[in-house]
Formats: structure tokens, C-alpha cells, sequence
């Protein structure tokens, strides 16, 4: 399955851009007034199916920052790869000592209808817990992400239109907003910048359930690894409370044959 979840999380977060492969002009459905350009929803199936390798594993920092500028640092491996219909993420924290050895799993599908699955290992508890629908609008491990950013939406999910056009470090963007056609969902509606050259996306923001800006995720740094430009620096800033979880990518490698039997329960309790 070769798509890419727009959270830009990071977790996708956690996500690879194309450096080929430009948006193709259409012009049904959603474009812009006037425009002859390309619909909203062309937009974002071309971020969302733009091609990316078949793994990845990395090391992850995570830089926690409060309105009072002090710092918690944790520091994480994943692993990702896609099976067929599936994609699938596993993440395992290494330190501090008090997270250590926690992991998180998340399993994504091609079929629309579902919806993601998604586990957690707690040590202390010594179990695995899977996340519910009602819980994946809760924040991971104290971070400005919720689970829900971590895992994949595929763009039909919302309605997309094409609100206006922006400059991103001198790179043309569509401002495209998106409103979820399932109430559940944990935003009222989400505004992302896409470039116009390429679909890549570099910023998108995320409105509560008031419809008020709740937090702002942006691209910070990039590394081109075996032709895929890689986000290697993200930063999701909660304006409400001034929180900010900082997301640094290392030794990334790509298309190293990971098995799919790694990602399952028996690795998040024995480890990576």
C-alpha cells in the first residue's frame, strides 16, 4: 500500500515525501474558483499516494518543552513497513528509565470502512492495551501528539477544499482545509499547506471541537536518503497551553527487508 498519512507526524509524523512525481493537473470536483487547476481532493490523494519506500527504521528524540522552557527528552526506535493492504509502525521507547521499554503499535489499512488499529505496552503493567476509538484523541505519552496523529487517514475521510494560496520559505502552497465526514473524528477540521510543485506537505493545522486553532505541526528539516526525501525534523506546537513536542529522526535506513511477523504483540513486550 503505498500512501503517506497527512499528520506529517511526524508519527507520518513519520512520513517520506517524493522528490519527483508533481501533482497532475485536474479539474473536476473542488478547485478553486476560476483556477483550471487541480481539485482539493487531487491534491491530497497525490500526497497520500505518493511513493515511499517499502521500510524504514530509525531513531527517534523527542523534545518535550512547556511555556516555561523546561525540557524532557525521551528517546525512541521504530521501525515501518508496508504489507500488501497494510501499513504497519511499531515504536519502543529506549529512555529515560521510567518510559523505558514502553512501545506502541499501529496498524493502518487501505480498506477506508477501517479504521486504524492501534496497541500499547506498558512495562509496568505488563500487558498490552489496545487503544480504543474513544482514547485515540489522548495525548502520547505526554506529548502534543495525539495517538490519532500517529496513526493514517486516508484523505477520503474528509471533504477537501481549496481555501487560498501561501508562501512557505519561497515555495508556492495550496491552503487546503479539511473537514471530517465522521463527527467522531478527534478535530472539527484540519488546514494544510501544500506545495504546488510537488506533493509534499508543509504545515498543517488542527482545530478543536470549538473550532479553534488547537495546535500547529510543521516540517523543519529534511534529508534526501536513497532518492526519498526524508522528514529527519518535525515540531507540533500546542498554542492553547504554549506546549511543544519537538521530533528529531537519526540513522534512518530504508528497504532493509523488515518481516512482518516483527510487528506484532510478542515484540513490544520482548523488545526491538
Amino acid at each position: 500500500m503505498r500512501h503517506l498519512h497527512m499528520s506529517l507526524a511526524a508519527l507520518g509524523l513519520l512520513a517520506f515525501l517524493a522528490i519527483t512525481n508533481p501533482v497532475a493537473a485536474q479539474t473536476s470536483g473542488n478547485a478553486s474558483p476560476g483556477s483550471g487547476g487541480p481539485s482539493a481532493s487531487a491534491i491530497m490523494e497525490s500526497v497520500y499516494n505518493r511513493p515511499k519506500p517499502s521500510d524504514t527504521t530509525a531513531l527517534l528524540t523527542m523534545t518535550m518543552v512547556d511555556s516555561k522552557n523546561r525540557e524532557r527528552v525521551r528517546s525512541l526506535k521504530q521501525l515501518s513497513a508496508s504489507f500488501g493492504t497494510a501499513d504497519k509502525k511499531i515504536m519502543e521507547f529506549q529512555s529515560p528509565a521510567d518510559v523505558r521499554g514502553t512501545s506502541f503499535m499501529n496498524w493502518s489499512y487501505a480498506d477506508t470502512s477501517r479504521s486504524d488499529d492501534q496497541w500499547i505496552y506498558l512495562p509496568a503493567l505488563k500487558r498490552v492495551k489496545r487503544i480504543s476509538s474513544g482514547g485515540k484523541g489522548d495525548s502520547f505519552m505526554g506529548s502534543d501528539f495525539s495517538y490519532d496523529d500517529l496513526g493514517e487517514r486516508h484523505p477520503d475521510k474528509d471533504e477537501h477544499r481549496i481555501i487560498g494560496n501561501d508562501k512557505i520559505g519561497g515555495e508556492e502552497c495550496w491552503v487546503i482545509e479539511s473537514k471530517p465526514r465522521d463527527s467522531s473524528y478527534s478535530y472539527s477540521r484540519t488546514v494544510s499547506w501544500i506545495s504546488k510543485t510537488a506533493p509534499i506537505g508543509f504545515r498543517r493545522d488542527y482545530y478543536d471541537k470549538r473550532d479553534q486553532l488547537l495546535k500547529t505541526l510543521v516540517i523543519q528539516q529534511t534529508q534526501v536518503i536513497d532518492g526519498f526525501l526524508m522528514i529527519t525534523q518535525t515540531e507540533m506546537h500546542n498554542v492553547q497551553n504554549d506546549h511543544r513536542t519537538k521530533m528529531s529522526f537519526t540513522s534512518l535506513e530504508v528497504n532493509k527487508g523488515i518481516r512482518e511477523e516483527l510487528f506484532a504483540e510478542r515484540t513490544m513486550t520482548k523488545g526491538l
